[in-house]
């Protein structure tokens, strides 16, 4: 009997034993020599540095700068978990542009997160904050809070602020949590300035010191390249800043200012009001982060005009000279009434006069001479209704109507920019064309030292036709008042009705100036859009101005001498 009792112990012992090898070198082998793996192994992924972004003058416009992840230790925190988070919620809060009262209340938000986290159970390591500065980082410190720790992060930073916002986008994290550009240049370079990450993998003893000996394994990091751009940092804060003080001055809602060199393409400054700051860029609404310049479309009114100008004297319907004998009075087409802006009218205008004029009559006159199979093919060849490929991500385009769908309504209110969606970058590079020779070049942000490639739209000869006719709309058209003396700037003004519902709003405007100078030899071309300006409804007395102000200061920075 004794023998069984012990037979049967020693059975149960060993299928027991059994039993529990199987478990622990079977099911539960791949997690032991993963653990011990850890234990005798030591890993580190080696941070990769996102590149720079930088101005044509080596300034940085985007930056890494160093930062922290603040995080708690929790078996070593000692205090009460409301205690901390009271003590160190006011310096991880900025107070910056804020009133009292949302200091507040984003501070006890703060102290309420801070305590939610640290509250949580069976967490040993607990992130707090991330990409604190080095200034927080002291500041917590010096509190003297055990169970408190620092780990080294990088964090993007802008110097300029939200000066260049839509330029350059901004950094934030992807669905993985992984940095990553969104809009701008941080968004269609963000492979070019996303580092690859490194890997260092070497033994340790039981005390965690490293085995000198040849299993350690190692692929370097690789840092992201850095982007030098055509912006000219002192153009860019003057545009910004006369772009801002021309919103006030005129109650606008918004604005856009692009200023482009017509001959590389270059984009030496733009800039849009509303605006955001890109450090801090989860505190406004994402609305913001859309660059008008080049995702907003409008229809532009009578800055369309010269490029349907260039369309008739490229195509050899009308010189400078031809006479339209309909700008008499009202045009009536189909069951429309066409009328001049000013409801005067000119009989026997030259063309010249026309665009001096801004007369849609006489517009009508040129549309109908070129018809609605040339009107589409050179719309087409200036690039309207398709993307420019500027190098900013975001950028978008309304596309024309199909060709055979015009109809004679559609030609002749195309002719004076209605009826018709661009976005400020496409009438930029239309006019470029006019300015460049009838060679028009692909926008440009990043400089490549790549020769840009040019397309031929229209002949020298029209061009620099359309180019005179612009020198005097300047100098004795509606803007007349705001042109200045002893610069030879070609100019256009535009003031186009806003589309709302299936009509056109009498009130609501959107007011534009495009121009280049000098107009023989121009160093840049600039388009300035106001919407909705309050003080006038005229780009003559909104946008002209604010396009001479700044272009007076383009002429000192660019050395632009006046010629009497």
């Amino acid at each position: 009997m004794r023998l069984k009792l012990l037979s049967a112990i020693f059975l149960i012992f060993f299928i027991s034993l059994t039993a529990r090898l199987f478990y622990w070198q079977i099911v539960k082998g791949d997690d032991l020599r993963r653990q011990a793996n850890v234990q005798y192994k030591g890993t580190k992924i080696t941070s990769a540095p996102r590149g720079n972004i930088l101005a044509r003058d080596n300034t940085w416009l985007a930056v890494m700068r160093p930062a922290w992840l603040l995080y708690a230790d929790t078996p070593n925190i000692k205090e009460d978990s409301k205690k901390i988070a009271e003590s160190i919620s006011p310096i991880l809060i900025d107070g910056n542009g804020k009133s009292e009262s949302e200091y507040r209340q984003e501070l006890l938000k703060e102290i309420d997160r801070i305590k939610n986290l640290l509250d949580k159970r069976g967490l040993v390591w607990i992130a707090l904050k991330h990409k604190i500065t080095t200034k927080q980082k002291e500041d917590i410190e010096k509190l003297g809070v055990k169970g408190l720790g620092f780990e080294q992060q990088e964090a993007r930073y802008y110097p300029e602020g939200s000066s260049s916002a839509h330029l350059l986008g901004f950094v934030g994290k992807n669905d993985n949590g992984e940095d990553e550009g969104y809009y701008g240049l941080e968004g269609y370079y963000n492979i070019t300035l996303s580092g690859k990450e490194g890997y260092l993998s070497r033994e340790k003893d039981l005390k965690g010191a490293p085995i000198l000996s040849n299993s350690i394994k190692e692929i370097g990091s690789r840092a992201g390249s850095d982007l030098k751009t055509f912006i000219d940092i002192r153009v860019q804060k003057m545009v910004d800043q006369s772009l801002k003080s021309g919103i006030e001055k005129y109650g606008a809602k918004a604005g856009t200012v692009v200023v482009m060199d017509p001959k590389t393409g270059g984009i030496l400054a733009m800039s849009s009001y509303p605006s955001y700051d890109p450090s801090k860029y989860s505190e406004y609404e994402a609305g913001l982060y859309r660059n008008p310049a080049i995702s907003d479309t409008f229809e532009p009114g009578s800055v369309f005009k010269v490029i349907v100008m260039a369309a008739g004297l490229d195509s050899k319907e009308i010189t400078a000279q031809t006479v339209c004998d309909i700008c008499q009075g009202p045009l009536k087409v189909d069951k429309y009434l066409i009328e001049t802006w000013d409801k005067k009218y000119y009989p026997n205008s030259k063309m010249t006069d026309v665009l001096i004029h801004s007369d849609n009559v006489g517009m009508s006159f040129i549309a109908q001479k070129l018809g609605v199979g040339r009107m589409y093919e050179y719309l087409d060849k200036f690039g309207i209704g398709r993307l420019t490929g500027i190098d900013l991500q975001g950028e978008s385009a309304v596309s024309m109507r199909k060709k055979g769908t015009w109809n004679i309504v559609d030609l002749v209110t195309s002719s004076f920019g209605q009826g018709i969606a661009v976005t400020p970058i496409q009438i930029v590079r239309a006019v470029s064309a006019i300015a460049n020779d009838g060679l028009m070049v692909t926008p440009k942000v990043v400089d490549d030292d790549k020769k840009p490639e040019a397309v031929k739209v229209i002949s020298k000869e029209a061009a620099n036709d359309v180019t005179q006719m612009m020198v005097a709309a300047a100098q004795k058209g509606e803007a007349k008042w705001t042109n200045l003396r002893g610069f030879n700037v070609a100019g256009k003004t535009g003031t186009a009705q806003i589309p709302i519902a299936g009509h056109y709003d009498n009130e609501k405007t959107i007011a534009s100036f495009i121009g280049f100078a000098p107009a023989e030899n121009p160093k840049f071309v600039m388009l300035v859009t106001l919407k909705e300006p309050q003080t006038s409804e005229w780009a003559s007395e909104t946008a002209a101005p604010l396009w001479y102000s700044i272009a007076k200061n383009l002429f000192a920075h660019l050395n632009i001498q006046p010629e009497d």
